[in-house]
């Protein structure tokens, strides 16, 4: 990538930044606050995609990261009185811990026998869940909208029930994710973690210790994952087991898929289309998951690369 088109990368993420800060004050209520779900669930997709679009690892037990920041999170906020910041900071500790010690085991394999051994452990994560429902609540779950403290910076106070400090708030955390996914796909660490995604054997005789890598991107994506997990328990006050159920580890790679694994922009786009495709169909029809997958269906074949996945191939070289 030469300086020139570097430069082209930059702008276009800064205004993509930009322009969704501006949309806020134009935005209807109702889309107003879709726009913010949507965008801390595109940094669990941009998570997903650390470890699927640029590292080529499959995984179907990503909730658990996920559920790991929104349970450390609500869980201190709810018993322990923690305030917003310590209580999210907490949650990407709890998240990156477990992408830890998860990566330890799940790295020894690869392909199919990864994709079930992060399943499994998914499942039992969300079990756990249910299993402690005297402090968890099970599925019932709990809100935060009573135990949780406005968020005080210096002499302002922040309530999360405001809806601009919602879509504020959703809008740091992509904003963060997307700079970050940009800035890993063009350092070495990305260049080397798509090479593992291409060709695991030769990367290694070229003398990279693989497993380390493939665990540096499994503890960042399982990091941001937990952020999305935390920021979600704090903006939308629910903390609930359905989160750590495998439905939430299949979302984030269809995402993903829909959007373009290992783009930059995929994750956002994915989100977003998906997410108003269910909302529009749900209108229509109680059978609205038929005509999700139709289109879905329809989207694929037409861009088998996902959507800015395909655009890139056929129009724009140059995007990330």
């Amino acid at each position: 990538m030469n300086r020139r088109l570097t430069h082209k990368v930059l702008l276009l993420h800064l205004s993509i930044v930009a322009g969704l800060f501006l949309a806020q004050f134009f935005l209807p209520e109702y889309h107003h606050t879709n726009l913010a779900r949507i965008m801390v669930l595109a940094t669990f997709a941009a998570g997903y995609n650390v470890l699927f679009g640029y590292t080529g690892l499959m995984s179907l037990g990503h909730a658990m990261f996920f559920a790991a920041g929104m349970y450390a999170t609500g869980l201190s906020v709810y018993y322990l009185d923690f305030g917003a910041l310590s209580a999210f900071f907490l949650g990407i500790a709890a998240a990156a811990a477990v992408a830890v010690l998860f990566g330890l085991f799940a790295l020894r394999t690869s392909g199919v026998s990864f994709l079930i051994v992060t399943m499994m452990f998914g499942q039992a994560c969300y079990l756990t869940i249910l299993y402690f429902n005297t402090i968890t609540l099970g599925d019932q779950g709990f809100t935060l909208s009573n135990n949780l403290a406005p968020l005080e910076i210096g002499q302002q106070q922040f309530a999360f029930s405001n809806p601009s400090v919602k879509f504020n708030g959703a809008w740091i955390l992509f904003s963060i994710s997307f700079v970050l996914s940009m800035v890993i796909a063009a350092s070495p660490l990305g260049r080397v973690l798509v090479a593992i995604r291409e060709n695991d054997e030769r990367t290694k005789l070229l003398g990279y210790n693989t497993y380390l890598y493939k665990l540096m991107a499994l503890v960042v994506s399982g990091s941001i994952a937990g952020a999305a997990g935390a920021g979600y328990a704090l903006l939308f006050s629910y903390v609930g087991a359905s989160f750590a159920a495998i439905l939430y580890s299949i979302y984030p790679l269809l995402w993903t898929l829909l959007g373009g694994a290992g783009t930059t922009l995929g994750p956002l786009i994915g989100t977003g289309t998906m997410f108003y495709l269910i909302d529009i169909a749900s209108g229509y029809t109680t059978a609205y998951l038929f005509v999700v997958g139709g289109s879905l269906l329809i989207l694929v074949l037409w861009f088998p690369k996902g959507i800015v996945g395909s655009i890139r191939d056929r129009w724009i070289k140059w995007l990330p």
